[in-house]
């Protein structure tokens, strides 16, 4: 019979399958490699794996919380349905056409990204509402009835419908929904007016048609991977991670699948806020480096900084415009193409670069074994003796230092006229330095000063490029949680069951309709309440609200998060105070005498988590004596180094090592630099500060 108490997390990246299992008698993690033809499978063998370690049977197994790439990896790939997308006459080019912002503006063969629809298979119908949501030009019964002889005519598995402001009054998306239904039960159908009803058409319709367009292939993945667990015997419920870092049922999964973008990256950030509160720390920078892609995202106060729209699939360089916009709950970072898989070249001006291709976990790094043949960030670090060779991942995956030094000798050093150590360590300084230029744009873009933040590191390649990271940016304190290597998969198990709810609704504050916002936010509240319900039931919840706003002009707004009340009409000075204090905050200043509006807003309810334990905290402490040594190259002396060797578990609350130095463990190594020292702490983390600041 399950036991509730007994919870696994799974996080499924592009080299590694993460578990996390959690039993009364503690943590229990596994690491396997990603299937990508059956990830149903890899899940099944990290539990399998994770359980037999605790010595647990998997009927006792009372809940399965999971994260996914899933629907990132479709629209990267453009693996989707055959689709159609319904909107209004006029506004068939809208998703071609995109914005006015050009995104590499000397580029004169500048190329726009492709639309997941063709334009021969979007089509448009003569019904107009306005802004206010009033009827302009009302829809035809004889139109949607042709409309739908077309949609079955051309055999399509999905259909997106997307009508001008929509967000405002949603009946003739609902009349084209209600009758693709009637006349094909089983087709796929999203609607703006429920995946997004918000401002901007560009941004609203291209989410519509993500969702559409991954709908059947999530849908059938976690219809597979609910009947899989239930032949394996676990008849536990399964909850899905969305993006915005809360839980939600995979029933709602599978109707709103484009809110699952981000879901293995927004464990990652609940897991580091978890630590960030439990060593009273207020201003964060988490740094979650796996085998394919590097996030970084600020936490302020216990709680990661959210977004209400997220770029996805960026094809320039990874520059921010090239990509496709999507209006989702995000939790908000920088994600770049730097992980352990990432692919070592070189250009055409003699350069080595890294990403953002990556070698993933089929063939994976040529150190594997597994027929890779290009140099990766894992085959730089073992070359520089970062990595041991006999117990990476716990012994599970045995490398090969002569298969590592050939792919980075041939590929790299001998055209660059280095040995391969040399060249090893060009390719590790260059993903750190893209990995910090990122972490500097990311907090000066969001107002914040970088050097005033603590690092919390964590996923399999963090530990082993965290301190080189600091050292480059100005952070003195970096923190490595227990189980690291495995963080987003445990954060899963720390995150509340939560849903939020969107509405557009544009005012500007001197006449602002207390009235019509207070029945706006009621329907929000009542519809997050319900989707929460389904996995908390009647638990305690707390609600946040933000409204989206901006100046009277500006292309764009920024969340203001205010308390949730009934409002009376007198309350927008209280509104306009809270928007110039975010905008100054963001900006150093406000703009006098200019209107203030508000755009969008959004309503979230989430369920109550336990007090965070605190840390017993140690700055300092005792030496730990003996142990073994070995080399690895220290980028802080640009030298081969003599390192202690220690392993996690003998670093006890208050035992300090000097770097350099190695910890390690089954998941992750944490390198030590010279210019640093790592004292145990109270709930199992390493506490690494910078030799001589003050804390």
């Amino acid at each position: 019979m399950s036991n509730p108490n007994i919870r696994v997390g799974v996080d499924i990246g592009g080299t590694f399958t993460d578990v996390a299992l959690q039993h009364p008698g503690g943590l229990s993690t596994g690491k396997v490699l990603t299937n990508y033809s059956q990830p149903e499978q890899a899940i099944l063998d990290g539990i399998l794996k994770a359980a037999e370690t605790a010595g647990i049977p998997l009927t006792d197994i009372g809940q399965v919380i999971h994260g996914t790439t899933l629907v990132t990896n479709a629209l990267i790939e453009r693996r989707g349905a055959k689709l159609a997308f319904i909107t209004t006459e006029g506004f068939r080019d809208v998703v071609e056409m995109r914005s006015e912002n050009r995104f590499e503006q000397y580029d004169l063969n500048l190329t726009l990204p492709t639309p997941l629809v063709a334009r021969k298979d979007r089509f448009t119908m003569n019904e107009r509402v306005a802004a206010d949501g009033s009827v302009l030009l009302a829809l035809d019964p004889t139109e949607v009835d042709a409309m739908v002889q077309t949609i079955l005519d051309g055999g399509y598995e999905a259909v997106a419908v997307g009508f001008m402001h929509a967000y405002a009054n949603p009946a003739h998306e609902q009349m084209v929904a209600e009758a693709l239904r009637k006349a094909a039960p089983d087709l796929s159908i999203s609607i703006s007016s429920v995946i997004s009803p918000q401002m901007r058409e560009f941004e609203r319709f291209n989410t519509v048609i993500a969702n559409a367009y991954v709908q059947p292939q999530v849908a059938d993945y976690l219809g597979r991977l609910v009947a899989r667990l239930r032949d394996e015997g676990i008849s536990a419920p399964v909850f899905m991670m969305h993006s915005g870092g809360g839980l939600i049922s995979v029933e709602t999964a599978s109707a709103e699948p484009v809110r699952l973008l981000e879901s293995g990256p927004a464990g990652g950030a609940i897991f580091a806020a978890d630590f960030a509160m439990a060593h009273g720390i207020d201003k964060v920078l988490s740094f979650d480096m796996g085998g394919t892609t590097a996030k970084i995202c600020l936490i302020e106060d216990g709680t990661p900084k959210t977004a209400n729209t997220f770029e996805v699939a960026r094809t320039y360089r990874f520059k921010k415009g090239s990509g496709m916009p999507v209006s989702t709950p995000v939790v908000e970072m920088v994600e770049i193409g730097a992980g352990g898989g990432s692919i070592a070249s070189i250009d055409a001006m003699g350069r080595i670069q890294v990403g953002p291709r990556s070698a993933a976990s089929e063939p994976g790094p040529a150190c594997y074994q597994r027929g890779g043949e290009e140099p990766t960030v894992t085959d730089s670090n073992l070359t520089l003796g970062r990595l041991d060779a006999e117990n990476f991942a716990g012994g599970a995956i045995p490398l090969s230092v002569d298969l590592a030094h050939g792919a980075i000798s041939s590929r790299l050093g001998e055209k660059l006229g280095m040995d391969p150590s040399q060249a090893a360590f060009g390719v590790t300084e260059m993903v750190d330095e893209n990995m910090a230029n990122a972490a500097r744009v990311h907090t000066v873009e969001n107002g914040r000063d970088i050097e005033h933040f603590t690092m919390i590191a964590f996923g399999g390649g963090a530990p082993l490029h965290a301190c080189r990271l600091c050292e480059k940016l100005g952070i003195e304190a970096l923190i490595i949680p227990p189980g690291a290597g495995v963080g987003s998969a445990i954060g899963f198990l720390k995150a509340p069951f939560s849903y939020e709810a969107s509405r557009g609704l544009f005012q500007r504050l001197d006449a602002f309709d207390a009235g019509t916002v207070n029945a706006a936010l009621q329907e929000l509240e009542a519809e997050a309440r319900a989707f929460v319900s389904e996995g908390a039931g009647d638990a305690e919840t707390t609600t946040r609200l933000t409204a989206h706003m901006r100046y009277s002009g500006q292309g764009w707004e920024i969340p203001v998060v205010l308390p949730y009340r009934s409002f009376t009409d007198s309350d927008h000075t209280a509104l306009l105070a809270a928007f110039e204090e975010a905008y100054r905050t963001l900006f150093g200043r406000v703009i006098d005498d200019l209107a203030v509006e508000v755009t969008n807003w959004s309503l979230t309810v989430a369920s109550v988590l336990p007090e965070v334990p605190k840390a017993g905290r140690h700055l300092t402490g005792l030496p730990l004596g003996g142990g073994k040594t070995r080399e690895f190259f220290d980028a802080a002396q640009r030298q081969t180094v003599t390192a202690r060797e220690v392993e996690r578990s003998t670093m006890t609350p208050g035992v300090i090592v000097e770097g350099p130095a190695v910890v390690v463990e089954n998941e992750t190594s944490t390198i030590v630099t010279s210019a640093y020292s790592v004292i145990g702490q109270g709930d199992g983390s390493l506490l690494l500060l910078r030799k001589g600041a003050e804390q």
